[in-house]
């Protein structure tokens, strides 16, 4: 390709390297010159342009981001339409990504023409999320050079996606005298918000003695019930392989695969196997909905994949995972130094108050939705998020609200003029957010398939010291929800009225 200052008596068919406004008419970068937008360049003054002319062998930028996007495809990935040299690939099923980064790095040291960027390894996503693109940085490429890249991704696809399977989990809950009944129902809402995300389904829970025995006829009646994988929550933690639940898992005629792991919250997780059924004895962590090993473990087991001792050996490289207030003592707290604006508090604030008069009788947020009430199905999802603490405006059948929530750990506020509008039931959270909250997920409660995973995308691109002070979604270009706010901006959203809450604030 050759790049540089063009007589427009040569430049018929190259490439513009830089937009031109001309009267009447825009010449975009990017756009191949006819005779046509010539003769409009000429008639505005212009003598040359700045352009790329290919030469024989050179691949277009999009024809080329197309070629190796059919070349890393696999099953169950999609590609867009390439524009301006780019090609996005997205999942056709909800499925565990996996990548291969020495592959992927042999592609991307090709040439510093071809550029590949996927998804970490092993991160989960939806159906239709985007999991790579493919960037052409010049105008074009030589052939040569794309054929050797596709030839690499042919041989061996960096990317595969694994879809999760439909399987019954069976959980098994001992109990010790003293033991909270509080903490026993937090441990089945976060499983089971665990089971949900994965697309699994999770038989009614079995509850007995912290002991050997009982342990061992618990799973035998899961295992008669159709689970097919086993899950046991100890009142008290697991602090060896031979301790009452993995000796439980032996009893009932399995045995122990590993114990530990280098992932911090989940270390205390015991992995075993029972008649071909992967049996696991959560940690601690796992009463909590946040982020810990056992959603690692999860994911690879409902996603087919193997969690033997090579696989939980090599999970150190990111098992350090992020400090959350369920941690008595944060880590930068515990060495004494200041928490930075990364690490402050972004809460969760569900708007539940509405009238939900387009599907009168029926308040929408109360239907049953994969065997829960919607707006539980929604809060269960922020609540897998890092944002904290999680508040829910209630209104309009308050009492029904909060039973759908029961045993959740959230806080309820209540809107008492939410009948004049969203930006009342807005305004009645925003003004009960405590002064350690430093912005705010606003989330509708009409949402239960926006996951934890997209909200911690969202807290991920906060900055206010860079500028992003609010994080808004798109979809094909659109602004969505949840959007994410700093605190400088809610006597903004304090000062609104009416039924448009904070979007015109955007503007």
């Amino acid at each position: 390709m050759i790049f540089g200052s063009v007589p427009l008596a040569d430049a018929e068919g190259a490439v513009l390297a830089h937009s031109h406004r001309l009267p009447g008419r825009v010449l975009k970068k990017g756009v191949v010159l006819d005779a046509g937008a010539i003769a409009a360049l000429r008639e505005s003054g212009v003598a040359e342009v700045i352009a790329a002319r290919l030469e024989p062998g050179d691949v277009p930028e999009n024809d080329a981001a197309m070629r190796l996007a059919d070349s890393v495809r696999v099953p169950l990935l999609s590609a867009g339409r390439a524009g301006t040299g780019r090609v996005n690939l997205h999942a056709d099923s909800a499925g565990l990504v996996t990548i291969d980064s020495v592959r992927l790095d042999e592609i991307n040291r090709v040439d510093e023409s071809l550029t590949l960027a996927t998804l970490p390894d092993a991160s989960p996503v939806a159906a239709g999320e985007m999991i790579a693109t493919i960037k052409i940085i010049p105008f074009s490429v030589p052939g040569d050079l794309l054929a050797r890249a596709e030839t690499l991704a042919r041989a061996a696809p960096p990317i595969a996606l694994h879809p999760f399977r439909k399987l019954r989990a069976g959980l098994v809950l001992t109990e010790l005298p003293g033991l909270k009944q509080s903490v026993t129902e937090g441990t089945i809402e976060a499983t089971q918000a665990r089971i949900d995300s994965l697309g699994g389904t999770m038989l009614p829970p079995l509850r007995c003695p912290h002991a050997e025995a009982p342990i061992a006829a618990a799973l035998a009646q899961l295992i008669a019930a159709g689970a097919e994988i086993l899950l046991i929550a100890g009142a008290s933690a697991t602090v060896d392989r031979r301790d009452v639940g993995p000796a439980g898992i032996v009893a009932a005629g399995g045995h122990i695969v590993h114990f530990g792991m280098p992932v911090d919250p989940g270390n205390l997780i015991c992995t075993g196997e029972l008649h071909g059924r992967p049996a696991l004895v959560l940690p601690g962590c796992a009463r909590s909905p946040k982020p810990n090993g056992i959603d690692i473990i999860l994911r690879r087991l409902y996603a087919g994949l193997p969690v033997g001792p090579a696989e939980i050996m090599r999970m150190g490289t990111g098992g350090l995972l992020k400090d959350t207030d369920a941690r008595p003592l944060p880590r930068a707290r515990a060495a004494g130094k200041p928490l930075s604006s990364r690490t402050t508090a972004i809460a969760g604030l569900v708007l539940a108050a509405g009238q939900s008069t387009r599907m009168a009788p029926y308040n929408k947020l109360l239907i049953p939705s994969a065997g829960k009430p919607l707006l539980a199905r929604t809060v269960d999802n922020i609540l897998s998020s890092a944002a904290r603490p999680v508040f829910v405006v209630t209104g309009h059948l308050e009492a029904e609200i909060r039973a759908a929530l029961d045993r959740r750990p959230v806080t309820f506020i209540h809107a008492p003029r939410h009948a004049e509008g969203l930006a009342e039931s807005l305004k009645a959270g925003i003004a009960a957010l405590p002064s350690t909250v430093a912005a705010v997920i606003v989330c509708l409660g009409d949402m239960p398939l926006v996951t934890g995973r997209i909200i911690d995308r969202l807290i991920a691109a906060w900055d206010p010291d860079e500028g992003r002070a609010i994080v808004v979604p798109t979809c094909k270009g659109q602004p969505g929800n949840p959007i994410l706010w700093s605190r400088r901006f809610f006597p903004d959203i304090l000062a609104l009225s009416g039924d448009q809450g904070a979007r015109a604030l955007l503007k």
